[in-house]
């Protein structure tokens, strides 16, 4: 049991961690004809359900899943596990329907149903449920209530609300300013906009993966792995110190690890050209700042020519640029974890005169 646990503890590494995420991801939509079957979805849930209570008889994990501000995450990645092979499921389905020349499962199931007595019954039992469950929920889990705020005893770690820890998460690799305001806000901008840019009527009010294969990947990409493993992570991997610890690894808050975090400007003056940093920001900056200029404004143009003229042409020049934005904004997230993860690389941009970071 114990050499289980460790090979369990040694995916808590971020590296391998995020790289199992992504592949997961990727199988998922390369196999989806044989992850859309009940077999799969199915044993998906069994295997979660026995990991967890194989995980119960551990102290260390038995303090983490246990705890009553963590329970709604063990809930969540069920959840998640369920409606990501659901979804899968029906879209898988549908695709099938259609490329037989029927139409998808929801068109054959138009019929209309009375608001009364129909929906308001459903409603009413879904009422009394949910009221059961947070009624048996509060009377099992203690409010997860702390002791009064104290100068002289800050929690260690100091967790964000589950909701907000992908953005405590990013704070790892990026400034407050764009962790804290510029990404979420592209992102709610972001969601907003996706119907005025993607006007494509396929896959509307039924499941398909075929007819929209590039946005649902790109979509699950962002939710699953740059989203919900964010949250994951740093419920159960993150401990003392915000150092990363396995599952069934004890938090120990003497844990230290040597890290020297280095800025794109040093490695490149100071390691690559062997001489010492400039004094004046804009000379030692010059080459983050000309790389985020190009990776901001020279790629969408370059994509465009090449790569994704497609797109270009079907959604037209400003459509295409907000999506590529958009998109890049996303994708700055993982290349950033990666850079750290791999190089110990900071920040790109590195101003602390005017405490501007990149």
């Amino acid at each position: 049991m114990d050499a289980l646990k460790r090979f369990i503890d040694l995916f808590a590494d971020p590296r391998l961690f995020f790289l199992t995420t992504v592949v997961a991801l990727i199988l998922i939509v390369w196999k989806r004809e044989t992850f859309s079957s009940d077999r799969w979805g199915w044993g998906l849930m069994g295997f979660l359900a026995l990991f967890f209570g194989f995980g119960l008889f551990d102290e260390n994990f038995q303090l983490i899943i246990a705890k009553p501000d963590n329970v709604p995450i063990v809930a969540l990645i069920f959840l998640l596990v369920f409606f990501t092979w659901f979804s899968m499921r029906e879209a898988v389905r549908n695709d099938r329907r259609v490329s037989a020349g029927e139409s998808p499962i929801e068109k054959d199931e138009e019929d209309r149903v009375w608001t009364w007595p129909d929906l308001v019954y459903t409603e009413l039992i879904a009422m009394v449920v949910c009221t059961v469950v947070l009624i048996v929920w509060s009377i099992v889990l203690e409010a997860p209530l702390e002791q009064p705020a104290n100068n002289a005893n800050t929690p260690n770690p100091s967790k964000a609300p589950w909701y907000f820890l992908g953005l405590q998460e990013m704070l790892v690799y990026f400034d407050p300013w764009l962790a804290g305001v510029v990404l979420p806000s592209l992102i709610i901008v972001g969601l907003m906009a996706i119907p005025y840019i993607d006007k494509n009527p396929k896959g509307n009010g039924y499941y398909t993966f075929n007819e929209r294969s590039a946005e649902v990947t790109i979509f699950m990409f962002g939710f699953v792995v740059l989203w919900s493993s964010l949250i994951i992570l740093g419920t159960f991997l993150r401990g003392p110190n915000w150092n990363f610890f396995g599952p069934f690894e004890y938090w120990d808050i003497h844990k230290l690890e040597a890290l020297t975090n280095v800025q794109l400007s040093e490695y490149i003056w100071v390691r690559w050209l062997g001489m010492a940093l400039p004094e004046n920001w804009l000379i030692r900056e010059m080459f983050g700042i000309l790389l985020t200029i190009a990776y901001i404004a020279v790629l969408p143009v370059a994509l465009a020519k090449k790569g994704l003229t497609r797109y270009y042409e079907k959604l037209g020049p400003t459509r295409y640029y907000v999506t590529v934005l958009l998109f890049l904004s996303m994708l700055s997230l993982p290349v950033k974890m990666l850079t750290r993860w791999l190089f110990n690389l900071k920040y790109i941009v590195s101003i602390p005169e005017y405490f501007f970071n990149i």
